[in-house]
């Protein structure tokens, strides 16, 4: 390809790192309805690949040691997006049973007025996450905690 990228072009999976395997892929399977795809058992080598319909949608390596360091370059934050508010308040609903810690007190709008919005959270690592949904959250009356900012930066 001579500088232009294929019109195919698509997100793949996602890889992170994580320090507990078992712990982040119990996490990422309960709150992303997401399966065991594959999984790398050598104690060297270990990894999962979390999917759907047999696809690879994240892969958690276990080979990092602290938390996630926003300060770094690297991952800003992954976001997830679900078809409606009321799979996000679920989701929400089950971050709390998991003592999820979030970036707001609940579903915030992406910007003033914006009809998009959902959740900030992080996982047992400290990576910073985000399940939101196109649509609806204009009528909730929440309002945008960063006015100068889209909230889907984490400021």
């Amino acid at each position: 390809m001579s500088g232009t990228t294929s019109s195919t072009l698509q997100t793949g999976h996602v890889g992170l790192n994580v320090t507990d395997l078992a712990r982040s892929t119990a996490f990422y399977l309960r709150v992303l309805g997401l399966e065991l795809v594959a999984e790398g058992t050598d104690p060297e080598h270990r990894y999962a690949f979390l999917g759907r319909d047999g696809r690879p949608v994240l892969t958690l390596w276990q080979q990092s040691a602290g938390a996630f360091a926003t300060a770094t370059p690297g991952l800003h934050h992954l976001s997830f997006q679900v078809d409606s508010l009321d799979e996000v308040r679920a989701a929400e609903a089950l971050l709390r049973e998991l003592g999820a810690s979030f970036a707001y007190d609940g579903v915030v709008p992406h910007g003033e007025g914006a009809a998009s919005g959902g959740i900030f959270f992080t996982d047992p690592d400290g990576i910073r996450l985000e399940i939101y949904t196109p649509a609806g959250v204009d009528g909730t009356g929440a309002e945008a905690p960063t006015a100068s900012a889209p909230t889907c930066g984490f400021f």
